[in-house]
């Protein structure tokens, strides 16, 4: 792999890559991620690569191991360029009419195509897909394209030329100027401006200055991080790179838990093909920029994820929360000033480069700006990843994307923002999703949606939620090891029908001194669930305290008393 020296060395390999490629020779895409490999994509991979070569048609066809083109659900998926046909559910038994009927037939299987299941339609071409026409996908919209071992893929859809216009056309601070003005705003929950953040860092004065890339990921539901750096790697590190050259830092790490071993290893690989070809190091295409990045492996905890916390465990202390005295843009990692970002944040900085500040504004609500990645998951038709414009109302989510619920259920709740955040009811479906909305509502903004349906007991989900808070709490302050620990006593004793007069008006005391008191986001927000539950499922709660019935049928000490 040659190292390349110049942006105009680096558009030469671009064109060399394009060169070799016919955009009209066949080609199927198949996943070969963490939850499409548990479905059996390496069998079906193997058997179309078997049939191919049985057909002696190597030369004319190409299998495609990409990142995720999600649809969970509906998994092993074969999309057949580049006409985009769409197989749902192949098995490596379907592989030979796959190859005979299709790629050379160039005739469409019914029985493995999608069927709305309202129409009873059956759609050929993925887009056409209300799962993926419903969506603006930006950030995954490659994913299921380009293969995220293959830096050459990268290069072939355009990737790191954003990289070339910040280096080439933008001082640092021209390119903080584009942030700001995009309005792009942290997509770790807090919503704060990216820009802002940045230009804190590149004011504050020191020799060391570090970015860092949050891709720890341990809510119970989600999957956006690990499923986007699985998939395309290259262009987070290509925002980061950006940010790294506005800011003025030189050293960078890549956040990220080792129970995510392809996530780890497409990491390492991208940052190696980055270094092999000089988009990192030292002298990054000749224009004088250094920086390294690493990969850092968390500490496996969920509270990891809390910013002080996070830092602590990079520098091999154990990963507890301090009091904040100092912004980490001033004194973060090391002591030094640092960057953190979430990934997604980072994501989306080569869009901004490439596309500008004024498209970028057009996209979302006024405040919220951009797209927002969620993992869809609980009971819902369609689970997995989805993108969806700033202010997108959890109804088109969850009813035009994610197809309704199974079953023909009624609708309970979504969950919204993981462990730390609360439910969204029927009532409440409009709500459009961004920072301001949500924030009116007391609702955070989180990567996971969980779907709930009439059959799910609130009371026992909120108890779920505090026992894996409880299980993750660092348990330095007392609010939150104790708070968690009363709270989940109560609720134990409400779901085996010991539950009392005052239990309720008992857990909202201690959850208010609980939101005072403790230390850390992680303690501060672990009673989110349980009050917004108490807002809009009151009933649900009395009901197992007074009449000694859960009305979902869920708890098991309750069932024999409830009536049929």
């Amino acid at each position: 792999m040659p190292r390349i020296n110049s942006p105009a060395e680096l558009e030469e390999i671009r064109k060399g890559v394009l060169s070799k490629r016919n955009p009209d020779k066949p080609f199927l895409a198949i996943y070969d991620g963490t939850g499409c490999i548990g479905l059996g994509n390496d069998s079906v991979i193997s058997a179309l690569e078997k049939e191919i070569k049985k057909q002696d048609l190597q030369n004319k066809v190409d299998v495609k191991k990409t990142g995720c083109p999600e649809f969970g659900e509906k998994g092993p998926i074969v999309i057949i360029y580049p006409e985009g046909i769409c197989y749902l559910g192949v098995t490596p038994e379907d592989a030979p009419e796959i190859i005979s009927q299709t790629v050379v037939g160039k005739k469409v299987i019914d029985r493995l195509l999608y069927t709305d299941p309202h129409t009873g339609e059956k759609i050929v071409h993925q887009q056409e897909i209300p799962f993926y026409k419903n969506q603006l996908p930006l950030l995954i919209g490659d994913n299921n394209k380009i293969d995220p071992k293959s830096i050459d893929d990268y290069l072939a859809i355009g990737g790191y030329s954003a990289l070339v216009n910040a280096l080439l056309n933008m001082s640092p601070e021209q390119v903080i100027a584009e942030i700001k003005q995009s309005n792009l705003r942290g997509r770790s929950g807090g919503g704060f401006p990216a820009g802002i953040k940045w230009e804190a860092c590149r004011n504050a004065e020191a020799e060391t200055k570090y970015i860092i890339c949050n891709c720890h990921e341990g809510d119970p539901g989600a999957f956006v991080d690990r499923r986007m750096m699985e998939g395309n790697p290259h262009s987070i590190l290509e925002g980061m790179i950006i940010g790294a050259y506005a800011i003025g830092a030189n050293e960078g790490y890549v956040f990220v838990g080792d129970e995510f071993p392809l996530t780890v290893e497409n990491t390492q690989t991208a940052i190696k093909q980055a270094e092999e070809y000089g988009l990192l190091g030292k002298n990054i295409l000749g224009c004088g920029f250094d920086l390294n990045i690493r990969i850092s492996i968390d500490g496996g905890g969920y509270v990891c994820g809390e910013s002080t916390a996070l830092m602590a465990s990079m520098e091999g202390r154990v990963g507890e929360p301090i009091t904040k005295y100092d912004h980490a843009t001033e004194r973060g990692l090391w002591a030094s000033p640092t960057d953190l970002n979430n990934l997604q944040t980072w994501a989306n900085v080569p869009l901004i480069i490439n596309r500008g500040a004024d498209w970028y504004g057009k996209i979302g609500t006024s405040r919220s700006k951009g797209t927002r990645v969620f993992s869809l998951a609980g009971m819902i038709n369609n689970s997995g990843l989805v993108e969806v414009p700033m202010g997108t109302t959890f109804r088109k989510i969850v009813f035009d994307i994610g197809g309704g619920i199974p079953g023909d259920k009624k609708f309970k709740a979504v969950q919204v923002g993981g462990p730390l955040g609360g439910f969204v009811p029927e009532s409440m479906l409009d709500l459009p999703v961004d920072f301001e909305e949500l924030t009116k509502v007391g609702l955070t903004m989180g990567p996971g949606l969980i779907v709930t349906a009439e059959n799910t007991c609130i009371v026992d989900m909120v108890k779920y939620f505090l026992k894996f808070l409880s299980n993750e709490s660092c348990g330095k302050c007392t609010p939150c090891r104790e708070g968690l620990r009363q709270m989940i006593k109560i609720l134990n004793n409400i779901t085996e029908g010991k539950g009392k007069k005052g239990d309720i008006a008992l857990l909202e005391m201690i959850a208010a001194a609980q939101q005072g008191a403790a230390l850390c986001a992680l303690g501060k927000g672990a009673a989110n669930p349980l009050l917004s539950s108490l807002k809009y499922f009151r009933d649900e709660y009395e009901a197992h305290i007074e009449q000694k019935r859960c009305p979902a049928l869920v708890c098991k000490e309750l069932i024999s008393s409830t009536p049929s």
